[in-house]
C-alpha cells in the first residue's frame, strides 16, 4: 500500500473513531425492501447511507491498486478482507462530514462484525433487521429483476441460504447484547416505514 496510503488510513481510523459517531448496521435478505428503507430514514432523519457493496464497486471503478486488487480477488472467487472494506468504510465516513450512518449489507458475517469493532473501536447503536419470509423476498426480486438471467430462482434461493448462515448469526450476537431492532419487512413500504421511524424517534429521544 505504501507508506502515504498507510498513513491515510490511519488518519481515517482516528477520526472516525475520535467523533464517536453513530453507526446502525442494517441487514435483510435480498428483496428484504432495506435499500428502500434506507432511503427513506435518510430523507427523515439525516443519516449517510454507506453500502459496502457500493463502496468496493466504487473503488474498483476508480481503477486504483487497491481496486484492481478487490477485482482481482472478486474474479477468483475469494472473500474480500474484512479490512479492506471496513478501510473504505472509514473513508466515506470521514469524507462525508456527517456523524450518523447506516451501513447497508455489512457485516456478512461474524468476522466482518468482530473486526469492525476491533479496527474502527465502534458499536453499533442498534441493529435494524429486514425480516422478511423467503417465499415474499422471492417474489419481489423475481418480480423487480425480470429478464435478468442472475436471478433465476436457484441462484436467489442460494443467496437466501448465503444470508441464512453468514448473517444470522451476526444477528444473534447483537439480540444477546439487545441491540437488534426486528421489523417486519413482509408488509407494504408504508407500513414498514412506520415502525422504522418509531424506532429512529424512540432512539433520538433516548438521546436528548
Amino acid at each position: 500500500m505504501g507508506i502515504v496510503g498507510e498513513a491515510a488510513n490511519k488518519e481515517a481510523n482516528r477520526s472516525v473513531s475520535e467523533k464517536k459517531p453513530t453507526v446502525v448496521f442494517v441487514l435483510g435478505g435480498p428483496g428484504s425492501g432495506k435499500g428502500t428503507q434506507c432511503a427513506n430514514i435518510v430523507q427523515h432523519f439525516g443519516y449517510t447511507h454507506l453500502s459496502a457493496g457500493d463502496l468496493l464497486r466504487a473503488e474498483i471503478s476508480s481503477g486504483s491498486e487497491n481496486g484492481t486488487m478487490i477485482q482481482n480477488m472478486m474474479k477468483e472467487g475469494k472473500i474480500v478482507p474484512s479490512e479492506v472494506t471496513i478501510k473504505l468504510l472509514q473513508r466515506a465516513m470521514t469524507e462525508s462530514g456527517n456523524d450518523r450512518f447506516l451501513i447497508d449489507g455489512f457485516p456478512r458475517n461474524e468476522e466482518n462484525r468482530a473486526a469492525f469493532e476491533d479496527i474502527t473501536k465502534i458499536e453499533p447503536a442498534f441493529v435494524l433487521f429486514f425480516d422478511c419470509s423467503e417465499e415474499e423476498m422471492e417474489r419481489r426480486v423475481l418480480n423487480r429483476n425480470q429478464g435478468r438471467e442472475d436471478d433465476n430462482i436457484e441462484t436467489i434461493r442460494k443467496r437466501f441460504k448465503v444470508f441464512s448462515e453468514s448473517s444470522l448469526p451476526v444477528i444473534e450476537h447483537y439480540k444477546s447484547r439487545r441491540k437488534v431492532r426486528q421489523i417486519d419487512a413482509g408488509r407494504p413500504v408504508e407500513e414498514v416505514f412506520e415502525s422504522v421511524k418509531a424506532v429512529f424517534t424512540s432512539k433520538n429521544e433516548k438521546a436528548d
